[in-house]
């Protein structure tokens, strides 16, 4: 069939390179913020005239597509009530924008075929940041600018750690499918490339929400494979793993033990510490739902109140916090209740999107899940990277689900004729 041109340009390659863009976008999510947002702006002028109104009114009309662009709806309108000053509801409406690229993305990718491009790159991309970590630990004075953190040479530690679970994750999955089939090599080189990963959560760089994740995780990936029985070999297996990492990890006893002391530590004398802090904005943060439990405060009007429910206090209660470090406090603050359920029913949708078998399957369930549980303890569809993440995660490998399923449909129905 001869290729649709629109004013000159020839759709099928401009989709070819729309797909290009979403896979160096996801190449640059573990490295770069601002290269991450000049190809995202790229990518959708190179996405844009490829789509119809047809294509985006099929994917907002299902919940996995829909409710993100209603939240956001949600907190534009939300700027109307909002007692905040201008700029601050432009930054605050600033965190949702993200979501209406999620029906764009399922839109683009259940036509496309080229998934494996922003998948492989991805990986890719970690494994070569993974060489670069292992590098700086085994040769501190090598000479690279890096943060503070041992280890970590671009961006922080959680982000790492959390890009670094998921590739522990995915390449777990291909390695224990590979060693069903009896791909003995391939299963060996894949597992080995998860356990780099996986060591380099443990004894390098780990957010402390990555340390929670992991052995929900596994034990996910184990039941995925082997049921019931991968489940008891899996806790067998991970407690006497988790006793030789505690023994020879001396990182991972200080991340653990230090959660225990923050907190006893700013009962004991209100100093200002990690723990401590987000447990105040916890509290703050129910204080403030409360007090406008419907539609919430406005949208940007989360500085605002913390800076007038902190006036006069001293240590972590002093705190005037943009970010409660709690997703759907952070949502339910300004948009109240009916944000926080329009989250948490876009949260189900997406998991619901990724109910079926298969590697897509499972990697965009991961993807979802760890987004939902880290922003338990985190803002992450705020947050740049793992908000991008999750958007192109849900984008990318929902819509390839949904283009799979399309094509099984169709042969079923042409099986039956």
């Amino acid at each position: 069939m001869a290729a649709i041109t629109i004013k000159g340009f020839n759709r099928a390659a401009l989709q070819r390179v729309a797909d290009g863009l979403a896979a160096a976008v996801a190449i640059s999510l573990p490295w770069s913020t601002s290269a991450t947002s000049i190809l995202i702006v790229l990518w959708l002028i190179s996405l844009l005239p490829t789509l119809q109104i047809s294509d985006l009114r099929r994917e907002t009309i299902t919940p996995a597509g829909g409710l993100p662009p209603l939240l956001w709806l949600l907190a534009l309108a939300g700027m109307l009530w909002s007692e905040a000053t201008f700029a601050e509801r432009v930054s605050g409406i600033a965190g949702f924008h993200k979501l209406l690229v999620i029906p764009l993305l399922l839109a683009q990718f259940r036509r496309s075929e080229r998934a494996n491009w922003a998948i492989n790159g991805f990986l890719i991309s970690c494994a070569i940041l993974l060489i670069f970590s292992w590098i700086l630990v085994i040769f501190p004075k090598f000479p690279w600018h890096t943060p503070n953190t041992r280890g970590v040479p671009v961006k922080d530690y959680l982000t790492q750690s959390e890009n670094f679970l998921l590739c522990f994750l995915a390449l777990g999955y291909v390695g224990l499918d590979a060693l069903g089939e009896g791909m003995l090599r391939r299963a060996a080189l894949l597992l080995a490339l998860a356990a780099l990963f996986f060591a380099n959560i443990m004894f390098v760089a780990s957010g402390r929400t990555t340390l929670v994740l992991i052995p929900i995780f596994v034990v996910m990936l184990a039941f995925r494979f082997y049921r019931w029985k991968g489940i008891v070999v899996a806790c067998v297996g991970g407690a006497i793993l988790a006793g030789f990492i505690w023994v020879s990890s001396p990182y991972l006893r200080l991340r653990l033990e230090g959660i225990v002391e923050e907190v006893t530590h700013d009962r004991r004398d209100k100093a200002v510490t990690s723990a401590g802090m987000r447990l105040e904005f916890y509290r703050r943060s129910m204080d403030l739902i409360a007090q406008a439990p419907i539609l919430g405060h406005g949208t940007g009007t989360i500085h605002t109140k913390f800076r007038q429910a902190t006036e006069g206090e001293t240590g972590a209660a002093g705190v005037a916090t943009r970010n409660p470090h709690q997703q759907t406090f952070a949502v339910a603050i300004q948009l109240g209740i009916a944000g926080a359920a329009l989250l948490w029913a876009m949260w189900i949708a997406h998991i619901a999107l990724f109910r079926g078998a298969g590697f897509m399957s499972w990697l965009g369930l991961i993807v979802v899940l760890q987004n939902v549980l880290a922003s338990l303890l985190n803002s992450h569809v705020f947050d740049f990277t793992q908000g991008w993440v999750y958007v192109f995660g849900v984008g990318v490998l929902g819509g390839t689900v949904l283009r799979e399923a399309t094509t099984v449909a169709r042969g079923g129905q042409d099986a039956h004729r």
